[in-house]
């Protein structure tokens, strides 16, 4: 090894000591400047998908205070998230999403990856898979990323943990499934026989077991 091959290697080392330097004093930094955010920061954590430094990015874009915005679409529109509007002659053409929340839509398209991805809580990529055999893949992805703004919204808002209304529906295990489909099919059979259009002899005919 040559002595300019020393000296650069040197130089090398000595540039790549102060970026870490500076990333680690810029990581002190942040945690002073979250401290008081703290409690909101770890409510977020609790969405699939959301960490500590993505739930950083998200308040410091939006703050903790939603009275600013009148409603969760006003918030998704605000953050990028919703459809523009393009309409002539009383018809509506369809669109991509709006080019607002430079930093913010980022953040929340990683954070639905993450979340599509998470195998301890498959609420979001169930919803994923299923809008993704209609709308396609990218577009499920931006669906994902309103949804847990829209989330994110309503957490901020009441303080509640994420608990959406229709998790039980979404992750039910496949034994109440069975049962509810069993349920379900004996009901109609019960309405079929109340509209005449069966007979209650005709019920043993009638496979109740799920499919």
């Amino acid at each position: 090894m040559t002595p300019e091959q020393k000296y650069r290697a040197t130089m090398i080392r000595k540039h790549l000591e102060f970026v870490e330097n500076s990333i680690k004093e810029l990581d002190e930094m942040l945690n002073v400047l979250a401290a008081p955010y703290e409690s909101a920061i770890l409510l977020l954590c609790t969405i699939p998908g959301v960490d500590r430094t993505s739930a950083i990015t998200i308040i410091s874009e939006i703050g903790t205070d939603m009275s600013h915005f009148s409603s969760s679409k006003r918030l998704c529109c605000w953050g990028g998230l919703t459809p523009g509007n393009n309409e002539s002659a009383g018809k509506k053409k369809s669109v991509r999403i709006t080019r607002a929340g430079v930093y913010l839509k980022p953040a929340l398209v990683q954070v639905a990856h993450a979340a599509v991805k998470s195998k301890d809580n498959p609420y979001y990529r169930i919803k994923h898979e299923r809008i993704a055999k209609r709308r396609g893949k990218k577009r499920a992805i931006i669906a994902i990323a309103r949804m847990i703004l829209t989330a994110i919204y309503h957490m901020l808002s009441t303080g509640e943990i994420f608990n959406p209304c229709d998790l039980y529906q979404v992750d039910m295990p496949q034994v109440l499934r069975d049962k509810q489909k069993e349920k379900a099919l004996k009901q109609a059979a019960k309405l079929l026989i109340a509209q005449g259009i069966i007979q209650a002899s005709d019920i043993s005919a009638i496979s109740l077991r799920p499919a």
